[in-house]
């Protein structure tokens, strides 16, 4: 909620729903989703946000409102396997390319980390990232700089010689100068439009069908 360029964001209406609503039921027909976890801050400006996954049936962690990292950890607490990150900016997020990056971390035994967003071939706004357990609680109990536990794995991709990274390509070439992330007015306006354009797939709908709602807007 304390965004500064789109203050309110994450409750913004996005075709009769809140844009944090949208996000949630999407990631909800993930296949490899055992419990999404909300973590939010303890900032009071935050408690609507709480309140409202609360309301969904949603589990929540409230932490510190620029320890970020910390926020993660506490939301994964007790959990074991891999743990999926991703931001409330991103409600086309989908389910079938969180279950693809948790299906490539999987394949690799030992792998500390994998993500579709390094390289970038996703457009911006469907970032997913996915990281076992074990390595967000060394980071959390082991990274000092405020800015790398603002940013969460930040200080896990500035060193790919100790965390080597798994990147998983998109099938569909030359959309990665694609943005479909919420950080303005514009950008919130384009999303209501495509996922008006959406209808009632607007929940399931996957990236090829948002491709087709995008370039009836004009965006490709």
């Amino acid at each position: 909620m304390t965004s500064t360029r789109l203050p309110g964001k994450v409750l913004a209406d996005v075709a009769g729903e809140p844009m944090l609503a949208l996000l949630l039921r999407r990631l909800s027909l993930a296949r490899c989703v055992g419990a999404i976890v909300v973590a939010t801050s303890e900032d009071p400006a935050d408690a609507t946000i709480a309140e409202l996954a609360l309301e969904l049936g949603f589990g929540v962690h409230r932490g510190s409102l620029q320890d970020v990292l910390g926020r993660m950890a506490g939301a994964a607490a007790g959990h074991e396997g891999p743990v999926v990150r991703i931001t409330a900016d991103c409600p086309l997020t989908d389910a079938q390319t969180v279950d693809d990056v948790v299906g490539l971390l999987q394949a690799h035994p030992g792998a500390a980390y994998a993500s579709n967003i390094e390289p970038r071939t996703y457009p911006d706004g469907l970032d997913v990232e996915v990281l076992p357990a074990s390595v967000l609680r060394e980071l959390d109990a082991t990274v000092a700089d405020p800015h790398e536990r603002e940013h969460v794995t930040l200080h896990l991709r500035r060193r790919p010689q100790r965390w080597p990274p798994l990147s998983l390509p998109c099938e569909v070439p030359g959309i990665a100068d694609l943005r479909w992330t919420v950080d303005t007015q514009e950008d919130l306006d384009f999303v209501r439009a495509l996922v008006s354009r959406l209808g009632d797939a607007r929940h399931s709908a996957g990236l090829g069908e948002m491709l087709t709602a995008a370039r009836w807007r004009g965006a490709t």
